[in-house]
């Protein structure tokens, strides 16, 4: 007599690359672009514009605190009035004032722009990552935007150095009007998107005043400010830093950088998916640790490039492992208030480091990054203690 073989199929996995899913990823890639090119660029132009060092960081930081008040509000805006709205309206303001770039003549207006520029991308990147967030197969998360993550990697490996690149054949005018032309290509796919119908909570409206982040989404956030705080320096000061030691390659740290963050991207999810944030998170910021200190020191192109690669590997395994943590314990209809939380604090990291760098500028720029390796060293720290007393409840429970 014959017996029947069980046959075990695994379960098909949920797809991450649908249609939305690569429309998402390629506005943000886009957006992202045009921002990237703008970043080692605008410096140059403070300088051009007659600003020292203390009024290039003022206008990278009004720009990433002017993102930062405008957080809470457009995660709830994404709660009531829908992705699209939010996203779009973001893009759009990012066009037309990066495009403004091209007509300033004075810092102050300069200051002016950045203010209203600092709002639009406050809602589109609050906005893409929460759309991502809703089409990404929960089970997936960590995996799925670390590929969103890769979008904008992507961008990050050929913006800066394109843009300094440009700089140096077409007028600061002409770079601008490109850069907002990136902005209107991520406008264009961003409206082919079928954005996720919002779910209403019945107590939203009585609270909507009263709450400017989500709970859920702190503790990630928190670590995630110490870490960003190293890249107010990196962006600001690192293209300063390498001229006046007569180093080159400050163009190809930001490629290799990016290279290394995209591996990074390609691992990091998973292990955060099977493992959690315990085993990204401590190799990662040992990474950014250990990168700090070779920024400091730099005595030759190699060792900026080295620098770049372990940046690139810390960063891009901390950063998506962070973000998955803070919306994965969020109600569905909070999803847009924890990226709010977690894109508030990245920005006022970057936009307090950036500040504070300028400043401290005057003590020599390796001191920068000496006192982003300390910012680091708390994030290690902090997370060691949360992780511990985190134990300890469940063990007692």
């Amino acid at each position: 007599m014959e017996t029947a073989t069980k046959v075990h199929f695994k379960p098909e996995k949920e797809k991450i690359w649908t249609r939305d899913f690569v429309l998402i990823c390629l506005a943000n890639f886009f957006v992202f672009l045009g921002f990237q090119m703008t970043l080692p660029t605008i410096p140059l132009f403070v300088k051009e514009l007659g600003g020292g060092d203390q009024l290039v960081g003022a206008v990278v930081g009004i720009f990433t605190f002017s993102a930062l008040l405008i957080r809470p509000y457009a995660g709830h805006a994404l709660e009531s009035k829908g992705r699209g709205f939010v996203f779009l309206l973001g893009l759009a303001i990012f066009v037309v004032f990066v495009g403004a770039f091209a007509f300033v003549a004075s810092i102050v207006l300069l200051f002016l722009i950045r203010i209203i520029q600092g709002v639009g991308w406050g809602f589109s990147t609050t906005a893409g990552g929460t759309v991502a967030t809703d089409i990404i197969p929960p089970k997936r998360r960590g995996e799925g935007l670390g590929y969103f993550g890769l979008s904008g990697n992507i961008a990050l490996a050929f913006g800066p150095s394109l843009g300094l690149a440009l700089v140096g054949v077409i007028s600061f005018t002409q770079l601008f009007l490109i850069c907002a032309g990136m902005g209107l290509v991520a406008l264009l796919l961003a409206s082919r998107i079928q954005y996720k119908k919002v779910e209403h909570s019945e107590h939203k409206t009585a609270t909507i005043q009263l709450d400017l982040f989500e709970k859920s989404a702190i503790k990630p956030s928190i670590l995630l400010f110490f870490i960003t705080f190293t890249f107010g320096g990196i962006a600001t000061f690192l293209p300063l830093h390498t001229m006046e030691k007569g180093i080159d390659g400050i163009g190809l740290y930001f490629l290799i950088y990016a290279i290394f963050l995209m591996i990074s991207r390609t691992f990091a999810g998973k292990i955060y998916d099977r493992k959690g944030h315990l085993y990204v998170f401590l190799p990662g910021t040992v990474l950014i640790f250990t990168a700090m200190l070779f920024l400091a020191w730099i005595p030759n192109t190699t060792v900026l490039l080295i620098g770049a690669a372990l940046y690139g590997l810390g960063f891009g395994s901390v950063q998506p492992a962070l973000q998955a943590w803070a919306v994965e314990k969020s109600p569905n209809n909070r999803k847009g208030m924890a990226n709010a939380t977690f894109f508030s604090f990245f920005d006022l990291g970057i936009g307090i480091g950036a500040i504070l760098f300028g400043q401290i500028a005057l003590f020599g720029y390796a001191t920068i990054y000496l006192t982003s390796a300390g910012s680091v060293l708390l994030s290690m720290i902090l997370y060691v203690y949360l992780y511990m007393r985190a134990k300890k409840v469940v063990n007692e429970s």
